[in-house]
């Protein structure tokens, strides 16, 4: 398997358009995570299944958090998305969020070419408040029998966060010492 970090870029997000691999599919519980040293998805845990992923989960390449790892993103989809496909996709907004005392910002997308919904979602706000409390509770939560209190949702912000987050994690994997 390829490096995505070596092989794709971050997108064009001028258009708001990111290329995102989905590590994790919607409604599972295995916690699957980009090795990029080794190239390869590991299993790094079983979570308990009542912690199942409400969406997609994913990272953009050849960016970085503040935590050190790719930028997350939140998939939304009507489909689970297997782990490892790419995809283009739509910036519609950014969960902030703490893990372990660390920034681990979640950038939300839709597919950029979703004929189902005739790329209907174009922010946050289509996705309704229900949508946005059920994945708050899941990521303010699914640590909660291992590390309780450890995560912390902060809120939301719009494309024009997300996108400043993006740049942010763009310069800092620009910046990085090659390895």
């Amino acid at each position: 398997m390829a490096d995505f970090n070596q092989v794709l870029t971050p997108g064009d997000l001028q258009q708001g358009i990111v290329n995102t691999v989905v590590e994790i599919s919607q409604g599972s519980f295995l916690k699957i995570e980009w090795d990029r040293t080794r190239a390869a998805f590991m299993l790094d845990r079983v979570e308990p299944s009542i912690y199942a992923k409400p969406v997609n989960y994913g990272f953009i390449p050849q960016t970085l958090d503040e935590d050190g790892d790719e930028l997350d993103t939140l998939v939304v989809c009507a489909e689970p998305i297997p782990t490892g496909v790419y995809l283009e996709a739509r910036v519609i907004g950014v969960l902030n969020f703490i893990d372990d005392g660390e920034a681990d910002h979640k950038v939300v997308v839709v597919p950029a070419d979703d004929r189902n919904t005739g790329d209907s979602i174009t922010s946050l706000d289509d996705l309704g408040v229900r949508w946005k409390q059920m994945v708050a509770e899941h990521f303010a939560h699914y640590k909660d029998l291992k590390k309780p209190g450890t995560t912390v949702v902060e809120g939301w912000g719009d494309v024009e966060a997300a996108k400043t987050i993006i740049e942010q994690s763009i310069a800092r994997y620009q910046q990085k010492p090659s390895v």
